[in-house]
Parts: C-alpha cells; sequence; structure tokens
C-alpha cells in the first residue's frame, strides 16, 4: 500500500462523516413525507445473532470498548436524542448489518440557545459556547440559522461538544 497522506485520510473521513449525516437527514426527511412503514430500514431485526460491542456515544460516533469508532445513524441519534456520554449496544449481525440501542442515558440538562451555521455545520450557541448539531436533526425539526432551539446536554457538560436537538421554539 502506498504512503496515504495524512490531510488526504482526514479529508477522506470528514466526507464519509458528512455523507453519513446527509443519508441520515435525507432519510428523516422521507421519513416526514411518507411515514416510516414505506422506509426500508438498514438496521438489523431484534431477533439477529452476532457480535455485541458496547461504547460510548461522542456525539456522532459511537467509541466501543475494543476502541474502534462506530458510524451511529444520524436520524437515530436525532430521534432517540442521544446525548454525548449515553452508553450504546451495537449488535453487528451474522449478514453484517448494525443495530443499535440506547443502554445507559446519562444525566442530562435542557437549555436554550440560538442555532447557528457556520462553513456547513450547525451550532447551538449558549452564552459563549457553540455546541455542534446533527444537521439530521435540524433537517427534522425544520429549523434555520438564527432560530430559539432547546437542547439536551450532559448534566456535566464542561467538555461536551456536542447537544441533542430537543425541539425548534
Amino acid at each position: 500500500m502506498t504512503d496515504i497522506p495524512d490531510k488526504q485520510v482526514k479529508r477522506l473521513k470528514a466526507l464519509i462523516q458528512e455523507a453519513e449525516t446527509n443519508l441520515g437527514a435525507a432519510t428523516e426527511l422521507l421519513i416526514s413525507l411518507v411515514g416510516d412503514d414505506d422506509i426500508v430500514s438498514p438496521v438489523a431485526r431484534e431477533d439477529t445473532s452476532g457480535k455485541i460491542i458496547e461504547g460510548v456515544f461522542d456525539g456522532q460516533n459511537m467509541v466501543g470498548s475494543d476502541g474502534k469508532t462506530y458510524p451511529v445513524p444520524a436520524n437515530y441519534a436525532s430521534k432517540s436524542k442521544l446525548v454525548q456520554g449515553d452508553i450504546l449496544k451495537l449488535t453487528i449481525a451474522e449478514d453484517g448489518a448494525f443495530l443499535y440501542k440506547q443502554i445507559g442515558p446519562i444525566p442530562r440538562k435542557q437549555v436554550v440557545g440560538t442555532l447557528i451555521l457556520e462553513n456547513g455545520h450547525y451550532f447551538v450557541e449558549i452564552g459563549s459556547r457553540r455546541l455542534r448539531i446533527l444537521l439530521a436533526s435540524v433537517t427534522y425539526f425544520k429549523a434555520k440559522p438564527g432560530d430559539q432551539v432547546s437542547v439536551n446536554l450532559p448534566e456535566d457538560d464542561s467538555t461536551a461538544e456536542w447537544a441533542a436537538l430537543e425541539a425548534a421554539l
């Protein structure tokens, strides 16, 4: 394998994360238009057996107990209002499908802030802090930059970089 510059690898990772976020937002929009029953879900069924990994939600992905990072579908994170620090269980089915389940919600608090769009990313501004928001959440709630929004944060939010959108006010 040839040496790939770190800059290219980082850019590829960013593009993949952006694509996953956009796919989640598109799925949310489709669900809002036609309903859940008409959507074929890529998530595994409850009765599948496979490898089980527990991990911590970092605001966008799950960091597994094995040290690997697993992509959490943006529509699931958005709908479930996952908060950075929540404990998730991932079942990887024999056919390769991923099934996530929140098994340990952390204590959280709700605050109000202003939605901001900067360099293609959404943030909520709370006082002098800016916390990232998933695009799928913004799309689902039809929020716009400048809107007042209610978000969920870890109760001890001193290290939080992400917030979960609860509602557009």
